[in-house]
C-alpha cells in the first residue's frame, strides 16, 4: 500500500502516476514536462529551423531568381516543404522543447494555408468534355501501348508531346479508330473526335515548333486548344536552375492566349513548370488550374516512376472545370493528366 502511494504521489517521469507501470509511446515522450522548466530553454536551434521554414514559404514570392533561379527552384517543389512539418514536430518532442513545439505551429499552418486546399476533394460529376495531356516522350520503347492506353481514358480530345517523325504513324494508327480528326505541328499534336479547324503552330521564340493551336468544334460550340512543350530547365551546381529558355516560351505562350479571339480557351501540355511557379505568370495569371478548381490532391504527374511535381497542365479559362486527375503510366517518364470540363 505505501509503495503504491509512492507512485501516485510523485512524477519521476518514468511511469504512469496513477498505477506505477512505465508508460509507453508518445506519453512517455511528454511524461514529466509539467515540472520540468528547461522546456521553454531548450530547442532553439529547432525553433530557428521552423521558424525559417515557414518563412520560406510565406516569402516564396520574394526569393529572388537573380542566383541561380532559386526562386523558381523553390516554388517548383514548395509543396513538399511540409514534409518538414512533422519531422520538427518528432524532433521537438524528442528534444522535450515547449518553445519548439508552439514554432512548428507556424510552417505547419502556413503550409495548410497554401496548400490544404489542394489535399481536399473538389471533384464534380457532369461535364461536356474531357481532355488528356501527355508527354509520350521522344525515347518511348512502346508507342503503340501509350497510345492504347491514352485512348482508354474515354477523352474527347487528346494533346500529345515530344512527338518524333518516327512515333507519329503510330499513334495515328492506333487511335485513328476513336480519333477521327487530328493535327500535328513540329512536335505536338491533337488528337479529336471532333472537327478540328484553324489549326496553326505557335512561336514560342525555339526556332521549331512545339506549340500549336487549333479550334475544336464541340457540339456545345468551338473552343480553342493550345498545345504547348516548353523547354526543360536543369539544375547545375555551376549554374543553379537554368530555366531562361523556358521563361521566354512561356511569356511568348501567354501572350498568344491573350491574342486569341474565341472566349473558351483551353491549355494542354507540358510546361516544364508548377502552377506555383512565377516564371510561368504570362500563362497561368490568365488561365486557371482544372487540378486546383476540381482535382483532388496535388496531381503529380512526373517523374512517372516517383511523382514529385505537377509539371504537366491543363488550364482553361472560359469553361468550368468539373474534374481533373492524372491517368496510369505507361511506357512515358510522365503520367497522362486529364480533365472534364463544362462548356
Amino acid at each position: 500500500m505505501a509503495q503504491q502511494a509512492y507512485a501516485t504521489d510523485t512524477d519521476s517521469g518514468e511511469g504512469d502516476t496513477r498505477t506505477g507501470r512505465p508508460a509507453s509511446g508518445l506519453r512517455r515522450l511528454f511524461t514529466g514536462w509539467r515540472d520540468d522548466p528547461g522546456i521553454w530553454r531548450r530547442g532553439l536551434v529547432l525553433t530557428g529551423i521552423a521558424v525559417l521554414l515557414a518563412l520560406v514559404m510565406i516569402l516564396h514570392a520574394q526569393i529572388p531568381n537573380s542566383i541561380g533561379n532559386l526562386g523558381s527552384l523553390n516554388e517548383t517543389f514548395l509543396p513538399w516543404l511540409g514534409v518538414f512539418v512533422p519531422v520538427l514536430f518528432l524532433l521537438a518532442v524528442v528534444r522535450k522543447s515547449a518553445t519548439a513545439l508552439i514554432a512548428v505551429l507556424v510552417p505547419a499552418v502556413t503550409w495548410a494555408n497554401l496548400f490544404g486546399g489542394l489535399v481536399t476533394d473538389k471533384t464534380g460529376s457532369g461535364g461536356d468534355l474531357t481532355v488528356v495531356t501527355h508527354n509520350v516522350n521522344a525515347e518511348n520503347p512502346d508507342p503503340a501501348a501509350t497510345a492504347r492506353g491514352v485512348a482508354a481514358s474515354g477523352a474527347d480530345v487528346v494533346a500529345l508531346e515530344e512527338l518524333t517523325p518516327q512515333a507519329v504513324p503510330v499513334y495515328s494508327r492506333v487511335l485513328e479508330s476513336t480519333y477521327r480528326y487530328h493535327e500535328v505541328e513540329g512536335t505536338v499534336g491533337v488528337w479529336s473526335k471532333y472537327p478540328l479547324s484553324g489549326t496553326k503552330p505557335v512561336d514560342i521564340k525555339l526556332g521549331w515548333t512545339r506549340a500549336m493551336r487549333t479550334t475544336v468544334t464541340a457540339p456545345q460550340g468551338p473552343v480553342a486548344v493550345y498545345t504547348a512543350h516548353l523547354p526543360s530547365v536543369r539544375v547545375k551546381l555551376n549554374a543553379g536552375f537554368t530555366a531562361s529558355r523556358r521563361d521566354q516560351s512561356a511569356d511568348a505562350l501567354g501572350e498568344a492566349i491573350a491574342r486569341e479571339p474565341l472566349e473558351r480557351v483551353v491549355l494542354l501540355g507540358d510546361l516544364n513548370g508548377t502552377m506555383n511557379d512565377r516564371a510561368l505568370n504570362g500563362v497561368t495569371a490568365q488561365m486557371r488550374s482544372t487540378q486546383g478548381a476540381a482535382g483532388s490532391g496535388f496531381g503529380f504527374s512526373w517523374p512517372a516512376a516517383f511523382p514529385l511535381a505537377r509539371i504537366d497542365q491543363i488550364l482553361v479559362k472560359g469553361v468550368e472545370p468539373v474534374k481533373s486527375w492524372t491517368l496510369p503510366r505507361t511506357s512515358s517518364d510522365h503520367l497522362p493528366v486529364a480533365a472534364r470540363i463544362t462548356l
